[in-house]
């Protein structure tokens, strides 16, 4: 007899009361299946305007964005105390979703997403190049800059990510032994 499983998995969310104000997040979208429905420049590009305007209406700067062929990295800091990430990638993802299966007829994302809530000692610079850095070691490019799906609304980003192949954000870090 197979022990009974639960029907539904526990949320690894925070309360979303963790999401609102002046924070900042990593976040990590990723397509569904892992199926690299990004790799289409057309569905890259407005995947970003939509992330831009969303965060405009969410009252967000993005710090850093990369959208890869299968998934999307952004840094997103809140501007003021009403700033809701969940509600940031509600829009991001419900309006990139119903775009896609308009025009393609499959799925796009992930039910979930990933993120990490930035501490104060956590560096938005070295978080950012970590993100820029990331065509450039899935092999797509050999600098940040050659690629065309990263960018920055806050940091003079192509300058900046010349320092990138030395970034790694600090839950990556290994620990002293």
């Amino acid at each position: 007899m197979f022990p009974l499983m639960p029907l539904h998995r526990k949320s690894a969310r925070l309360s979303s009361l963790s999401y609102l104000g002046t924070k900042a997040h990593f976040i990590t979208l990723c397509c569904n299946n892992r199926v690299p429905h990004l790799k289409i420049p057309e569905t890259a590009v407005r995947v970003i305007q939509i992330l831009l305007e969303s965060g405009a209406k969410e009252l967000f700067e993005l710090h850093a964005y990369c959208v890869m062929p299968d998934h999307l990295h952004f840094l997103a800091h809140g501007l003021s105390a009403r700033s809701n990430l969940l509600e940031l990638v509600r829009l991001l993802k419900s309006r990139s979703a119903f775009e896609f299966k308009h025009r393609m007829g499959q799925r796009l994302w992930e039910t979930s997403f990933h993120d990490h809530i930035l501490r104060k000692a956590d560096e938005v610079l070295s978080i950012a190049c970590y993100i820029w850095a990331n065509p450039v070691r899935a092999g797509l490019c050999a600098k940040p800059e050659d690629y065309p799906f990263s960018g920055s609304q806050t940091i003079s980003w192509i300058l900046k990510s010349r320092e990138a192949s030395a970034c790694v954000p600090p839950w990556k870090e290994k620990a002293p032994v």
